[in-house]
């Protein structure tokens, strides 16, 4: 099970105790908002992309959305989401449970700078319904992040 992958790894970090499993679904971010008792921003959702050939995680705020131009001139390819049948086999979660901890070897990880506004988020913890509160610093290297992005839009007030 992809929550037990999450939960080996985090246990490196000695955060293994801290992940929360609920009755019910946090699939969505409307849901893992309401399981936790926080504002949907703090969700952290991750979306994933093939990026070339590379399977590629971006943990965006809740409330954020792929800025299709920011992406492209970063990664230097249009955004490709990867479809539900292929993330499970790809980053080694399935959907409404996608995460940075113990995906497959070969996924590159990025944090999106929709998620600098707060000191903690809630990013899923490899299933539909878990998730694991964590500071910025924390999830950065808790999840091997090859670092700050800035590809999202829809957060900021003046968008």
């Amino acid at each position: 099970m992809s929550i037990e992958r999450a939960r080996a790894h985090l246990a490196r970090f000695g955060a293994d105790a801290r992940v929360r499993e609920f009755d019910t679904s946090s699939a969505t971010v409307e849901l893992a908002a309401a399981a936790v008792g926080t504002e949907p921003a703090r969700i952290a959702k991750t979306l994933s992309f093939m990026v070339g050939e590379t399977p590629t995680l971006i943990l965006f705020a809740g409330d954020a959305r792929v800025n299709n131009q920011a992406f492209k001139a970063t990664f230097h390819t249009k955004p490709k989401m990867l479809s539900a049948d292929q993330v499970e086999g790809l980053v080694g979660h399935a959907p409404g449970g996608v995460c940075p901890f113990g995906a497959n070897e070969g996924v590159d990880v990025f944090l999106d700078e929709s998620l600098r506004r707060f000191e903690t988020v809630w990013p899923a913890a490899g299933s539909s319904n878990s998730a694991i509160e964590l500071t910025l610093d924390e999830l950065e290297r808790f999840s091997g992040s090859k670092g700050w992005v800035d590809v999202s839009k829809g957060w900021r007030e003046a968008e």
